[in-house]
């Protein structure tokens, strides 16, 4: 998968895919198929280029647990975190700096899938099968197990099986193809698959919506210039609906525009994660 990664990334025609010195280097946490990925990446990392007056490299990565690695390793610049992936990055750092998050990201929810009639609510799925996205996913794992565990269920003990798909589309493929017989994923990526008909909304159903959580935002490591923070968190800010090319940037994000973060808003997560066994 990891070559296959590296082979598309390589046909992108755009600058930030050639590898400079001076280059920004950005990473996502791989939430989606990499073909997605680079899709939603190329005109942010064109806008980007033309606000910093830099060169910005994409740089593809196997798993979450390799954007933390290679942000606390000073081997990409910047990277798209989920809420758990900030907090991890956060402590295996110290310093690792979220300039913005999504205005939707400060209320984010999951969804509950299954595409069997007869389950209205969790406690009809008691004895058989769920699969959850990665298990370092915040919307796609954590979370979800976080808000389970707080009703007293204790997913390994509750199901008959637990997988882990890996992303939030392939959670939505299993529970299509009955691989799983329900399972999670974040909200927006539901409802983009659910508008762009890649998940049959007659089959698969939405029965249960966690309550609400800070999720994404886009980290820094705490040691990238200063000056190139404050511009990289500026062009963000000024994205603009109002700007047709501005809005196609935003809708490929999911984005209405995007907002100012704090780690204080993840202290949450954080706590969420250690209630969970995620964190030592």
């Amino acid at each position: 998968m990891f070559k296959h990664i590296l082979a598309l990334t390589a046909g992108l025609t755009l600058s930030f895919s050639v590898v400079a010195a001076d280059a920004l280097k950005v990473s996502a946490i791989p939430d989606e198929a990499p073909t997605e990925l680079l899709r939603k990446f190329k005109p942010l990392g064109a806008y980007l280029e033309q606000e910093l007056g830099m060169k910005v490299e994409f740089v593809p990565v196997a798993d979450y647990a390799a954007v933390v690695e290679a942000l606390a390793a000073d081997r990409i610049d910047m990277a798209w975190l989920g809420g758990f992936t900030f907090v991890q990055a956060r402590l295996k750092t110290g310093n690792a700096v979220p300039l913005v998050q999504r205005e939707q990201d400060a209320e984010f929810t999951s969804k509950f899938i299954t595409s069997d009639p007869a389950v209205k609510s969790l406690q009809d799925l008691k004895g058989k099968t769920f699969a959850f996205g990665s298990v370092s996913s915040t919307s796609g794992s954590l979370m979800p197990r976080y808000f389970m565990l707080q009703d007293g269920i204790n997913p390994e003990d509750f199901f008959s099986r637990v997988a882990y798909s890996g992303a939030h589309d392939a959670t939505a493929a299993w529970v299509q193809a009955g691989k799983a017989d329900a399972g999670v994923l974040n909200a927006s990526v539901w409802q983009k698959l659910a508008d762009a008909g890649k998940v049959d909304t007659d089959k698969v159903k939405v029965f249960a919506t966690t309550p609400t959580y800070y999720d994404y935002n886009w980290t820094v490591r705490g040691n990238l210039d200063a000056d190139l923070q404050a511009k990289i968190k500026a062009a963000f800010l000024a994205l603009d609906p109002a700007k047709p090319e501005q809005k196609a940037i935003l809708d490929l994000q999911a984005a209405s525009r995007f907002i100012e973060t704090q780690p204080a808003n993840y202290e949450g997560i954080e706590e969420a994660a250690r209630a969970a066994g995620l964190l030592k």
